[in-house]
């Protein structure tokens, strides 16, 4: 009996381990090279960038009083330390890196594109149409929104708060830094959620129906999310920051009414075709 002929395009697993090796070569090149370039620019990086939600002239903190005092707060004094001798360079190394991955994240995702792309069908490639662009963007934006809302927000709260007029707040470089990490990088992974969910709804475990259902209970954790994190107790700060979570929740309703609706319309064709 013959053997099969193999198909000439078609890789083995360590064609496809070398070629996955190149991709995250390319990706550590970039983030490598702008991570150089932020470790260059280490003055304006932390002055403006990193401790800006420090500083009172922060656009946030000007936005947020241009509607009156009502509206208006404003950092409070934090002293910040090392406490190592190696903290700051360290530190120096660790914000060269997160910001090199940042601004390197379309790339990193391009590269990750061009390697599933040759395993997908033509009109799985054609629904995936624009992916680079659109989670690059969410997540920038997402990060965006982290840093000028979330991070003074969060900043203004957590300095501000006192347990005893005996005790003063002060924090080392690192956990600074820390904190302002947690405040970006993961809302630009949660920004993804509109991407996350049409994967979701095209494999069947979601549906537009079930997020409906469930849009009560997203209301009310967006909100509770939102009072914990906004330090004044005016219902405008808390809409500032629970608008936008609710509004990634309703545009992962509309994905997902779409995907239903593409694959009703694909079982309807079949069932013509079969009656046919």
């Amino acid at each position: 009996m013959a053997e099969p002929q193999k198909n000439p395009n078609e890789m083995t697993f360590f064609e496809h381990i070398e070629v996955l090796r190149w991709h995250l070569f390319r990706s550590a090149l970039a983030v490598v090279f702008i991570s150089i370039g932020v470790f260059t620019a280490k003055t304006f990086i932390f002055q403006y960038v990193i401790l800006g939600p420090l500083n009172p002239d922060f656009p946030t903190y000007r936005f947020f009083c241009s509607f009156g005092p009502n509206f208006c707060f404003l950092p409070a004094k934090l002293n910040i330390i090392t406490r190592d001798i190696q903290e700051q360079f360290m530190t120096h190394i660790k914000v060269s890196l997160w910001l090199g991955f940042i601004v390197s994240f379309p790339y990193i995702f391009y590269e990750f594109w061009k390697f599933i792309k040759p395993g997908l069908y033509k009109k799985e490639i054609k629904a995936a149409r624009g992916m680079v662009f659109i989670c690059s963007f969410l997540f920038l934006f997402g990060v965006a929104f982290g840093y000028f809302l979330i991070s003074p927000i969060a900043v203004t709260f957590l300095a501000s708060y006192s347990v005893s007029p005996d005790v003063i707040n002060t924090t080392t470089l690192d956990s600074f830094v820390d904190n302002m990490t947690m405040f970006t990088l993961p809302m630009g992974l949660i920004f993804e959620l509109p991407v996350v969910i049409y994967f979701l709804a095209k494999i069947g475990i979601v549906s537009s129906n079930m997020l409906s259902q469930y849009r009560r209970h997203a209301i009310v954790i967006i909100t509770i999310v939102a009072a914990v994190i906004t330090p004044t107790t005016d219902i405008f700060t808390m809409t500032m920051v629970g608008v936008p979570l609710y509004a990634l929740y309703e545009v992962s309703i509309i994905v997902t009414r779409r995907v239903d609706r593409e694959r009703a319309e694909k079982q309807l064709k079949e069932d013509l075709e079969i009656d046919g």
